[in-house]
């Protein structure tokens, strides 16, 4: 099982380290300071798309179609985007996730989607002319970590179809080109009503966009909105109606999150060895590593977060080579949260009253790592998901 990645990446993961020094870490307290989300405009934004980020691996002209020969036998490259998420969250999550992109739904729309619809939606994210956002919304006000529960109905209209319901904590949605929304035909069906949307911005009936107010990660924007009769075109259902057979809308959903959960975890893992790093120092300025029990405690830290690390590579491993991963990634999402939480717990320990002044950046990270453990499936749910498959019951 081999984690190394290949030259150019490592290349570009060396180059990114620049950008959160000068760019990342500063943007990050400031959003924190001013309590909101990095503007569309900020010239940031434009930076990131001259270096080459906000771009689709999607491309049209590799010939390589779902289930071929020739994409069944190709490695992937999730250990290479884990490793820069992790260290983009090592100078700012917040930022990090800001960042242009075609966000959550693009593994979705590759997986999923018909020909069309990743002409449609992926081509201008192939190299975009500006900035660019896409978004994703699967949570609700009452269906979180049980994304099963979701009420969001569609309902069919001709060749059309109307979708009627409220999302929450939808990342970039408010700037987003599009958003995949995630709705139900019948809630008494379960997982087998799920279908999802492609819903343009702009669309009438999409509308009372928020931005909510958050605890921590504050550089980017978590939004609530509304989808009052929200008319979709037929040909804007993802896949096609032939996709969601035998409770397919649901499998995608999971495939997607079985995807990304290592990706969180790593972003966790960057968070916690940024505590860690500024508790170290803070320790060396105050003359505390002297203290044996100090040192414990630091070193028992960093071993938790190298383990939750590579717990994390070992599922885009899987991921990379085609083979179930389902208990890695969720073994990493639950560990790595909890790794940085005590990360980020002992830093504020060692600061003190340091702490309580709200001015020192342990003090945000501390803030920042605890919703770590809640998106894409809370620690519990994790648990729930790695307890079923230890006794062969059916994980979903």
């Amino acid at each position: 099982m081999d984690f190394a990645i290949d030259a150019a990446s490592a290349h570009r993961l060396a180059a990114f380290d620049k950008l959160g020094r000068e760019q990342m870490r500063p943007l990050g307290l400031e959003a924190d300071r001013l309590g909101r989300p990095i503007p569309p405009d900020h010239p940031y934004f434009q930076t990131l798309i001259g270096m080459g980020f906000g771009r689709t691996r999607w491309r049209p002209d590799r010939g390589e179609q779902e289930g071929s020969a020739d994409a069944h036998d190709k490695v992937g490259n999730s250990r290479a985007t884990l490793l820069l998420s992790e260290q983009l969250s090592y100078w700012d999550r917040g930022v990090a996730v800001s960042a242009p992109g075609p966000g959550l739904g693009e593994g979705a729309i590759i997986s999923m989607g018909t020909e069309d619809q990743k002409q449609r939606y992926l081509t201008p994210f192939i190299n975009p002319d500006k900035p660019r956002w896409g978004a994703f919304a699967m949570t609700e006000p009452g269906a979180g970590s049980d994304v099963a529960a979701i009420q969001t109905r569609a309902i069919r209209d001709g060749e059309d179809w109307v979708l009627i319901g409220n999302k929450s904590f939808s990342g970039n949605s408010s700037r987003a080109d599009f958003i995949l929304v995630w709705a139900t035909v019948d809630p008494s069906l379960g997982r087998a009503g799920h279908r999802a949307f492609l819903v343009e911005h702009g669309m009438p009936g999409l509308q009372d966009f928020h931005i909510e107010r958050k605890m921590g990660l504050k550089a980017y924007e978590s939004t609530s909105f509304r989808l009052e009769e929200c008319r979709v075109p037929g040909a804007n259902l993802l896949g096609g109606e032939g996709h969601y057979e035998r409770g397919a809308g649901f499998k995608g959903a999971m495939n997607t999150f079985n995807s990304t959960r290592p990706m969180v975890a790593a972003m966790a893992v960057g968070i916690g060895r940024a505590a860690l790093d500024e508790a170290i120092a803070f320790a060396r300025a105050q003359d505390m590593t002297d203290d044996p029990r100090i040192r414990d405690r630091l070193e028992r830290v960093a071993r938790k977060l190298r383990a939750a690390r590579l717990l994390s590579l070992k599922a885009a491993w899987l991921a990379d080579h085609r083979r179930a991963n389902i208990v890695e990634a969720s073994m990493a999402k639950a560990l790595a949260p909890t790794a940085a939480f005590e990360a980020a717990s002992l830093g504020m320990e060692l600061l003190g009253v340091v702490g309580a002044r709200g001015d020192h950046l342990i003090e945000k990270l501390f803030r920042d790592v605890k919703a770590m453990d809640i998106v894409e499936g809370t620690g519990q749910i994790q648990r729930v998901i790695m307890a079923r498959k230890l006794v062969g019951l059916p994980h979903g």
